[in-house]
């Protein structure tokens, strides 16, 4: 009898307990956050991801190899075009100009000398010419003898190639001297090299060496770098493609500062995009950068690329997906309802809804995640 009436009442508790269970699936308040549907400014977005880089980069070497002397300046201060930032040992560079120098002095005077000496064959050459006239003539006339006159075309002859010799001599100074001023303007340019100049005005952000290094060319010493041309080159996506352009307003957040945003506009686009992961690169001007930047440092890179005004906004946490659709729960009588929305323009954090809400609809979404609302009422938390 007793396991009867044991028998009887778990019978009559299985439906009490389902239907409480009913209850509070199908009728009891479900806990949701409520949002009023407004209008608003909605701004659309495509984000990137990449690192500050300069436009114009410059590593100072030496062209030559010596040693370092000196270096004026240090990474983070701020240079001139043409300022002098470091120097390399010239003593033996000076050296080598001197003898340079002093060779071209003895070109000259080895060409004034054989130029005075073309004056001295010339007028040799014009006495005897004289004499040949003079002796041929006389010959003619039977005044002097033959051998005379063969004596004067001898000398005419010597006169002549003397005069030939000389200036030969003249047209040799003259390469001497024309190579020797060639050594002395390779010494000075040698010598200058020893002087490491500041190619444009810019930042250096890295010093490599220091006084007492041997360094030879292409080793950097300084790394250079122009601010007035500092970008974000970000990585995006392919599917953004047609709805970039020059000159974009852009929003650019650097990890270091995640809660600061500071203005940017695009500069250019890549035109090659990555075969792996389908992105292609752009490079976004920032118009204002933080007190503490560094080359390389991560950033993200917000390109406005649309703008509606005064249009439904939803904030993006209510804007949810079901088979595919986008959608939203609407409060119905109390209850949650799923209602399909055409999407538009989306930002960081509205979405333009295009059809399906109105303003002064009141939309909700769970209070927790994984929670069911559809047909449920709502009691705000």
């Amino acid at each position: 009898m007793k396991a009867l009436s044991l028998r009887c009442l778990k019978w009559l508790l299985l439906p009490a307990l389902a239907a409480v269970a009913l209850y509070w699936m199908r009728f009891a308040p479900a806990p949701g956050i409520i949002h009023p549907v407004t209008t608003a400014d909605v701004s659309g977005e495509t984000m990137g991801t990449g690192t500050l880089e300069a436009l114009f980069t410059a590593a100072i070497s030496p062209k030559i190899t010596g040693r370092l002397t000196a270096v004026k300046v240090d990474q983070g201060d701020r240079v001139t075009a043409g300022q002098l930032l470091a120097t390399l040992d010239e003593v033996e560079a000076r050296r080598h100009l001197e003898a340079a120098e002093a060779a071209r002095a003895s070109a000259v005077a080895t060409a004034a000398r054989t130029r005075t000496e073309e004056a001295r064959a010339q007028a040799v050459l014009s006495r005897a010419q004289l004499e040949h006239t003079r002796a041929v003539s006389l010959a003619d006339s039977r005044s002097v003898a033959e051998s005379e006159r063969d004596k004067a075309t001898e000398q005419l002859r010597i006169a002549e190639a003397d005069l030939a010799r000389v200036r030969a001599a003249i047209a040799e100074s003259v390469q001497a001297e024309v190579s020797a001023a060639s050594q002395v303007a390779l010494q000075q340019e040698l010598l200058a090299h020893t002087r490491l100049i500041a190619p444009f005005a810019g930042l250096i952000v890295r010093r490599d060496r220091h006084p007492g290094d041997v360094v030879n060319p292409g080793g950097t010493v300084l790394q250079l770098v122009a601010t007035e041309e500092i970008w974000v080159s970000a990585w995006v996506d392919e599917t953004a493609i047609a709805r970039l352009a020059p000159d974009q307003p852009a929003r650019v957040v650097f990890r270091s500062e995640p809660d600061t945003a500071y203005p940017g506009r695009v500069a250019r686009l890549g035109r090659e995009t990555d075969r792996e992961t389908r992105e292609f690169l752009i490079d976004v001007r920032v118009e204002r950068l933080p007190a503490n930047w560094t080359i390389g440092q991560r950033a993200e890179v917000f390109i406005e690329t649309g703008r509606q005004s005064g249009g439904i906004a939803l904030p993006l946490a209510f804007l949810a997906h079901r088979d595919g659709v986008a959608g939203t729960w609407v409060l119905r009588d109390g209850r949650a309802r799923w209602q399909p929305v055409q999407t538009g323009l989306r930002g960081a954090a509205l979405v333009e809804i295009r059809s399906g809400l109105k303003a002064g609809d009141r939309v909700v979404r769970p209070a927790a995640p994984g929670q069911s609302l559809d047909g449920r009422r709502i009691a705000a938390p």
